[in-house]
């Protein structure tokens, strides 16, 4: 019943900025670990930041880590990936993420802990 939307992906300088937007809608009660995860061809998907909704709790990988802000409107059911200083390596198809309610974020994030995902948003960051 979940559903989640990307966007707000693009090309950029290496240096510059970018936010991507995840909508959500088909929620059941309760709270959610949401995250971002990105995925270049040829490679695993990883996990780049997750948040707890309604919690502050927060977990980002290091190569993002200072660089990357998660966040989220509540009110609005959207997750954010506010992503400063971009670099080349970041370049990736973002995909937000859901876990199914009253499920804990974990302490590092996997594709099997999550059960729903968006269609992708692309990001590419040039030198």
């Amino acid at each position: 019943q979940v559903q989640l939307v990307e966007s707000g992906g693009g090309s950029v300088q290496a240096g510059g900025s970018l936010r991507v937007s995840c909508a959500a809608s088909g929620y059941t009660y309760g709270p959610h670990c949401m995250g971002w995860f990105r995925q270049v061809p040829g490679k695993e998907r990883e996990g780049v930041a997750t948040i707890l909704t309604g919690g502050s709790s927060t977990y980002y990988a290091d190569s993002v880590k200072g660089r990357f802000t998660i966040s989220q409107d509540n009110a609005k059911k959207e997750l954010y990936l506010q992503m400063n200083s971009l670099k080349p390596e970041d370049t990736a198809m973002y995909y937000c993420a859901a876990r199914r309610a009253w499920a804990a974020c974990p302490p590092y994030p996997r594709l099997t802990d999550f059960d729903y995902w968006g269609q992708g948003t692309q990001v590419t960051v040039s030198s």
